[in-house]
Parts: structure tokens; sequence; C-alpha cells
């Protein structure tokens, strides 16, 4: 998924030979066979809880942390829908309709998309347990402006609207994608697990950057620069990005996986926070050309898939609409539009 050239991307080095053990070992007690230590993946945190950036079926940070919010959402729509003259006409899929957005977890949009983490990251700061805090992010002790901060600079939450403005200047300077937004929020919550920290005030800005940075370099292919981030942020120096850079990364233990099963869970929790915040991606009737784009988004994945099942010794089967297609002739929509 990452850039194969980026600086903290790498591979398991591969054993040059299987030992193979005829029977169990018996070892006095009190000592353990190194046949049976578990993978770091496979520890359990010394807590016992589930990491929400590792594991598919924790529920994340940022939805525990606006779960009021997400309550008084679905509690105030449903007032709303008992009101006739408030009820808004709802759109339904028929047999010759069907109603889509323009975001998929595979293409989301990309302003939605950022909306949503900055909600996420302002419910983290607006409903934060504490003041944990690390000095590499704090932003008096290394500013983004020559000017730094005020006196006062931890005691306001930042507004939604500050916090949205922040990312997207990032997104957009650095041309970035909708789904580095959403491995930026897998890596933010990462790291307040990791290293125990709370995001405040006075470090929101820096922790962010960090989160971009890294998701910039893992995610898209031709990875922006240090040097590049100092030009959108004019005051802060290379030697502060790299430095950046490195902290977050040893507090992440080098840990930059990100299992596709848990980027689907954050961006359909991102949904789920933006219906209840009013933030919902408009519908639209699905049309022949749209329609036509998703197939052929949905091809060039499985045919993806098939590559790399043949390259891992995998026989692929095809069905029997595949086997139209092998006599070189147009391939048949197996769908009706109107």
């Amino acid at each position: 998924m990452g850039n194969k050239n980026s600086c903290c991307s790498y591979s398991s080095p591969q054993p040059s030979h299987r030992v193979i053990i005829p029977f169990e070992e018996t070892l006095p007690e009190g000592e353990i066979s190194v046949n049976n230590l578990q993978h770091i993946s496979e520890r359990e945190t010394d807590d016992g809880e589930a990491d929400p950036s590792q594991d598919p079926m924790a529920k994340t940070i940022f939805i525990e942390k606006s779960k009021a919010s997400i309550e008084n959402g679905l509690i105030r729509r449903k007032s709303q829908h008992q009101i006739a003259d408030l009820r808004p006409l709802k759109k339904s899929s028929s047999c010759s309709t069907i109603y889509l957005d323009d975001s998929t977890v595979s293409q989301p949009n990309l302003k939605n998309t950022v909306k949503c983490v900055a909600l996420a990251i302002y419910y983290h700061i607006k409903n934060r347990d504490s003041q944990r805090e690390l000095d590499i992010f704090d932003e008096k002790l290394h500013p983004l402006t020559r000017d730094g901060v005020s006196d006062d600079y931890d005691k306001h939450n930042p507004e939604h609207r500050q916090i949205y403005k922040f990312v997207r200047t990032l997104f957009n300077a650095a041309q970035l994608t909708a789904e580095c937004a959403i491995i930026t929020l897998v890596y933010l919550e990462r790291l307040l697990t990791y290293a125990e920290l709370d995001i405040a005030p006075s470090n929101w800005k820096r922790i962010v950057l960090g989160a971009i940075l890294l998701a910039s370099k893992v995610w898209d292919d031709q990875a922006v620069w240090n040097v590049d981030y100092c030009q959108i942020l004019k005051e802060i120096t290379v030697e502060d990005m790299n430095e950046l850079e490195r902290q977050f990364l040893e507090l992440l233990q080098f840990n930059i996986n990100v299992p596709s099963s848990v980027y689907a869970k954050y961006y359909f929790d991102l949904r789920t926070l933006a219906e209840a915040n009013d933030l919902a991606f408009p519908s639209e009737p699905l049309s022949k050309e749209r329609a036509q784009k998703l197939e052929a988004m949905s091809r060039v994945m499985e045919d993806k898939m098939t590559a790399e099942a043949l390259k891992n010794g995998f026989k692929k089967w095809s069905s029997l609409d595949n086997i139209n297609n092998f006599g070189g002739g147009a391939r048949r929509s197996v769908a009706i539009l109107s």
C-alpha cells in the first residue's frame, strides 16, 4: 500500500531454511521455548484492551469520544422527522433509479473526508480524559510560526472550522488524497494509544502534522518530502520536521501497517460521524456513465487480486460471466439502466 521508495517502508527478511521439530520440547519449569514465541502483531496489550488501529473489531476512539454527539444527533433527526413540515423528502432507490453518493471506500470524497477527519480530531480534543503531553508536540517549544503562540495557547479548544482549515491547507498544498486522510486518523489514534498521550489545544497541530507527514509517505506513491512541508509552513525548519517524523515513528514503535479491514472500519465510522453531525454525503441518481466507471474500477481491482493469487500459487476459477469475454467480444452488462 505504501511507497516502496519511502524511508519508512521495509520488509521483514525471509528465513533461508526451515527448521522442522519432530517432537515437542520438554523444558524446565519457568523457561519458554523460542518456537512458541508470538509475533509482535499477535501479542495483546498490557491492559488487555484491543488496539482500534490494529483490530478491526475494536471501536475507534473518536467514535467513543463523540458518542454523546452521535446519540443527540440521531435523537434530533428523529424529532425532526416527527414534524411533518420539517420532514424532508427521502430519496429511495427503486428498480429504475438507484441513489448513490460519489464516495466509496476505495475512492472517498476528498472534501467531505477531510471535514470528517477534522471533526474526529475536534471530538478528541473536546472530550480528552487528561492532559498528558510530550515536548516534541508542544507548539510553544516548537512553534510553527515565527510569531510563536499566545500565553493562553493551551487553554482554549479549537473549533472544528479551525482544525479543518489547517488540515485542508496541508492537503491542498501537498495534493494529498482522501485515503491519506483516513490513514492520518489511524496513525493519530495509534499514537495516542501507544504513547498514552492526549491531543490538546497545545499540541494538536504538531500531532496532526506528524500524522499527515507519515501517512503521505506510506500511502502515496509519490511521497511529499519534508522540505516540501517547509514550503507550506514557511517558518518551520527541515531539522524540526525530521525530528518530528523520527520521534513520531519511535512512538509508533515503527508500526506503520494498516490492515484493509481497519481502513474500512475507519471509513464507515467517519460516515456515521458525518451523518450525526449533518455532514452527510449528498446522494445523486446513478447514471449509466457512473455505473460503467464503478464497474471498471471493480474489474481493475479483480484483475489485481487475480494476478496476486496466481503469483502466490493459487488457482483462480473464472465464472461464466468472465468466460464470455474470452472470445474477444464486447462484455455485456448484467444490469439494466434507464
